[in-house]
């Protein structure tokens, strides 16, 4: 929701250089504040500004971001339930030379928001498209989770089928990257409750209210986030779910003895490549590895 500015619609708004204004033609991808009105970046005020026209998840709500800016360009409505017949009007504009801004009610067009259609279209149409970056609850959320940060995976809302949903879980269970999930703030328990079932009681965190007055973050087991919010009344806010990844089970000897066979049968490196290869692969001594291929290929040539 667009309630949170910290700062004035007055606040002077510099024009954007020729070189970067709007082009005729062209399909821009406008990412919008989640909350924080601040947040909203100097080039995305410009393009909204300049473009023909801006086609918007919810023209109320985006209308009063524009307001807030004192942008005053038309708006067209490009939501989940219209998006396909609205890509053809939009993009006979666009090839009408017309330019034309993407823009969802929170955060970054097409990521777990409607826009994914238009921006496959335009691109196979070879209408250029533009991102202009900007706020991602996503990121948002993960860079301040305090969980590992190196490699992750993003996997927005999960089904509410029920047997969809479940499968997604078990193809959760081996994944070795922190998972960023979106969730709606009354289904919040029953996610935690099948994570801690499918996955076990991983390390998480749950973000509410990013960027806004009541921001807030819930860290620590599955288990202990949901004890904590099940004292508390109805959730409230935009919530975005972490979950960190799965340990990585250090492979057995057997099965590092069944590497090193195929190895060998493959014939494609040295011994001693190969031992080099195994032991930083399982961080284990070469100089084992080495002796274990040694008697392996002294009792094949034995």
């Amino acid at each position: 929701m667009i309630n949170e500015s910290n700062g004035s619609s007055m606040l002077s708004i510099p024009e954007l250089p020729e070189s970067q204004s709007p082009r005729g033609g062209t399909l821009y991808i406008v990412a919008t504040p989640i909350g924080n009105l601040m947040d909203i970046t100097l080039r995305a005020i410009g393009i909204l500004r300049g473009v023909d026209v801006i086609a918007a998840e919810d023209t109320r709500h985006t209308g009063q971001l524009l307001a807030h800016f004192q942008i005053k360009t038309p708006l067209v409505s490009c939501h989940d339930f219209n998006e396909s017949s609205r890509a053809d009007s939009l993009l006979e504009r666009l090839r009408k030379g017309e330019s034309v801004a993407l823009a969802s009610d929170a955060g970054t067009p097409s990521i777990s928001d409607p826009g994914y259609k238009l921006v496959r279209r335009a691109a196979l149409s070879g209408v250029p498209v533009v991102p202009v970056p900007g706020p991602s609850a996503a990121m948002t959320a993960l860079c301040a989770s305090g969980l590992a940060t190196d490699s992750f995976v993003f996997l927005g809302f999960l089904s509410r089928k029920k047997r969809r949903h479940r499968e997604q879980l078990e193809e959760m269970k081996n994944e070795r990257k922190t998972m960023i999930l979106y969730e709606s703030p009354h289904r919040l328990a029953d996610l935690l409750e099948h994570l801690i079932e499918v996955l076990g009681d991983r390390e998480a965190v749950v973000a509410r209210e990013l960027t806004k007055f009541h921001e807030e973050f819930i860290r620590g087991n599955l288990s202990f986030i949901l004890t904590e919010l099940s004292g508390r009344g109805p959730i409230k806010g935009e919530i975005t779910v972490l979950v960190s990844g799965a340990e990585e089970v250090p492979a057995s000897m057997e099965d590092i003895l069944e590497e090193i066979k195929a190895g060998l049968a493959a014939g494609s490196c040295s011994a001693s490549s190969l031992s080099k290869e195994m032991a930083r692969k399982h961080k284990v001594s070469r100089q084992l590895i080495y002796q274990e291929i040694l008697r392996m290929v002294g009792k094949t040539d034995g």
